[in-house]
């Protein structure tokens, strides 16, 4: 322990727990007792927060409110919470301390002593659910070394797991918030450092499947409805020391392994990969939709996975916001959504709060055009700024995307009962109506019969794609 002093001072947590002491179970006996089974007063953290965060209505001006989102109000048939799925992630919100590529972390959170210690671990799960209750949030969504440290061995680890999992369970059971997903963290241990399902030494491809083996079983002990695959460190940085394909083949076996594990122990949850072009890594596999989507169907996969769009993934895979949640429902494989942004000026995944109503308008305009995100959700993959050291930031931060996606609900409610612009997009096609069109689209129309229509009718009449008019209309709303 020779760097204690200096680590406990400077560096993140999760750097720290890696020179830590391997931690021990813990002999507590329920959720609020000590070491020695001793009962323990119930400890609230955010004590200048409401008991839940309520409905104010437009004009409120209390930052701990809803202006827009009203939990059971009902949009074209169906409650708002049922079409939103808000889910909170543990990962940025509980364990992020402001640490980014250039300096230090920034938090102090007074319910972590920065111990790799379990009942740390257990006091963040309580500091967790106090914070998902008062926000009225039903859902959340963690890693497996979020929520558990590490221990010596792989036994010791999934044990130390295990505790917490039993922990996480009776909170379930108290508060009624559920868990949207799990997923394994196979790129921040060095072991990693090469990938998990695309490493090319088989000893780590076995412990990245084990791991995998763990979650599922985690995953389904507490409920999750869906299991995320990430492959933060699935890809390259040099093709001269990489064998793409055998990586590619590697990584689909592992896919492979998991959908059969699932169907034999009966397990529902639905499986999803979660796209990135890259970072870590130069280039990751799964760039962006449309890549793994032609993975998954290359592998024969596609039946079995659905994809978990996150915008800033999708930006920085140079496409727009919007995008891969377009592209992924078109296809029948919009799974679920890590709702958060990037900044277009920065070149890496910032993980911000998303609050532009234009955007989320378009994005809940695509999850009503496919009838709801269910059994997926709009899990909110973001973290609070380096700078925003106060505890409440984390409400503020919530509250304020909520809002965004509540008013981006409505927005493209009224759009779809108004259907101006599905009648101007409807108008542009409408040629496609006609004997030949319905012919090209499916699949009977011959060269011949185009070369022959064109000779007959001459040339093509040029027509405006009024892309203007488009946002001129869609502004009526936003």
């Amino acid at each position: 322990e020779y760097f204690s002093e200096y680590f406990s001072s400077q560096l993140d947590q999760n750097f720290i727990m890696s020179f830590a002491p391997p931690p021990t179970l813990s002999t507590a006996k329920g959720d609020n007792d000590n070491a020695k089974g001793e009962k323990q007063p119930q400890v609230e953290y955010f004590v200048k927060v409401p008991a839940k965060i309520p409905y104010n209505g437009p004009t409120s001006t209390d930052p701990f409110s809803f202006r827009y989102y009203n939990a059971d109000e009902i949009i074209l048939g169906r409650p708002m919470k049922e079409w939103l799925r808000f889910s909170v992630c543990y990962w940025h919100t509980f364990r992020g301390m402001g640490a980014d590529p250039f300096g230090f972390p920034t938090m102090n959170r007074e319910w972590d002593d920065g111990s790799p210690s379990i009942e740390n671990a257990k006091r963040r799960c309580d500091v967790a659910f106090e914070f998902m209750s008062k926000l009225g949030v039903e859902y959340y969504t963690f890693h497996d070394r979020d929520v558990a440290p590490e221990g010596r061995t792989l036994h010791e680890t999934n044990a130390l797991l295990d505790e917490i999992v039993e922990h996480l369970e009776g909170l379930q059971k108290k508060t009624g918030i559920k868990l949207l997903w799990a997923t394994q963290n196979l790129f921040s241990h060095p072991r990693y450092m090469n990938g998990g399902g695309t490493n090319p030494d088989m000893h780590t491809f076995a412990y990245a499947a084990s791991q995998v083996k763990k979650v599922l079983d985690v995953n389904h002990k507490l409920g999750g409805q869906n299991l995320v695959f990430w492959g933060g460190r699935e890809g390259y940085q040099s093709i001269l020391n990489t064998d793409v394909k055998k990586e590619l083949d590697h990584m689909a076996a592992l896919f492979k392994m998991a959908v059969r594990y699932k169907e034999e122990k009966g397990m529902t949850a639905q499986l999803l990969i979660e796209p990135k072009p890259r970072e870590p890594t130069k280039h990751q596999y799964d760039y962006d939709a449309q890549t793994t989507i032609g993975f998954l169907k290359h592998y024969e996969l596609e039946k079995d996975f659905k994809l978990n769009i996150e915008p800033n993934h999708t930006t920085l895979a140079g496409h727009d916001f919007e995008h891969d949640i377009l592209f992924a429902s078109k296809y029948g494989m919009l799974g679920s959504i890590d709702s958060n942004t990037g900044d277009p000026l920065l070149g890496w995944d910032t993980d911000q709060f998303p609050m532009d109503s234009k955007k989320t308008t378009l994005v809940m305009g695509t999850v009503i055009e496919q009838a709801g995100l269910a059994p997926g959700g709009l899990n909110f993959d973001c973290k609070v700024r380096r700078e925003s050291t106060d505890p409440n930031d984390l409400f503020y931060g919530h509250i304020g995307a909520m809002d965004t996606f509540a008013r981006g609900l409505r927005q493209a409610a009224k759009i779809k009962e108004d259907g101006i612009l599905s009648s101007m997009l409807e108008e542009r096609y409408s040629t496609f109506n006609s004997e030949l069109g319905k012919k090209i689209e499916d699949g009977s129309a011959t060269l011949e019969d185009c070369e022959a229509y064109a000779m007959e009718h001459g040339e093509p009449e040029q027509k405006s794609g009024q892309q203007e008019l488009y946002d001129m209309v869609f502004n009526r709303y936003v």
